[in-house]
């Protein structure tokens, strides 16, 4: 039976790793010199790879980690501190350095394509988006789960859409203070997760190794 109020908190963590709302100005800064249509072409291959990057994270992460050895204690107490630092940074109202930094900023706006890099990866599914969603896979044993999983994702990227179609209007509505509060927030809802994954990681490592 698939628990919903877990889903339900997949949902929410990914989507404030996602953080959609928070990269509303530098969207809006690197598609300035774009058409509408163009803008629409740059939003679906964005939300297109944004799902792909998530999806074979879910369903792939797994083996990758097998394959370099590493168990998933340990990556989930690596996780949770990546999470964290992210957190940390939006708790400031930043985009975290983990996802991009100035001279990648300043590179996109250069860029003729700039859907797939830097928007899908690292700006949207960047490194925390990843490793929390190879996470969560890894917690679920059973197939129907990774199943809804996946549903969760599809359901979490398609959200992207009206976000990021809308992102004009939303960011002039919200204005600065608005999305910083938005940013914050989800960074807040972050840092819990985190240190949870910390924790759990922690515990884990512990009843294996003592």
């Amino acid at each position: 039976m698939i628990d919903f109020a877990s889903y339900l908190n997949i949902f929410v963590t990914i989507f404030s790793i996602l953080n959609p709302i928070g990269i509303i100005p530098l969207f809006l800064a690197i598609t300035a010199d774009q058409s509408i249509d163009q803008k629409k072409a740059t939003i679906k291959n964005t939300i297109i790879a944004v799902l792909l990057i998530l999806l074979l994270s879910a369903y792939v992460g797994n083996y990758v980690l097998n394959f370099f050895g590493i168990d998933i204690d340990s990556f989930r107490i690596a996780g949770g501190i990546l999470l964290l630092l992210m957190a940390i940074n939006m708790l400031q109202a930043k985009i975290p350095s983990t996802k991009t930094n100035e001279k990648e900023q300043n590179e996109a706006i250069e860029k003729e394509d700039i859907s797939i890099v830097p928007l899908a990866i690292p700006l949207i599914a960047g490194p925390g988006a990843i490793s929390t969603v190879i996470l969560f896979s890894s917690s679920m044993p059973h197939i129907i789960d990774k199943v809804a999983l996946g549903v969760v994702i599809i359901f979490t990227s398609l959200l992207l859409w009206p976000i990021l179609r809308l992102s004009r209007p939303i960011g002039e509505y919200l204005g600065r203070t608005g999305l910083n509060i938005s940013t914050r927030i989800m960074g807040l809802i972050l840092a819990a997760i985190s240190v949870r994954f910390i924790l759990e990681g922690l515990l884990g490592f512990y009843k294996v190794h003592f």
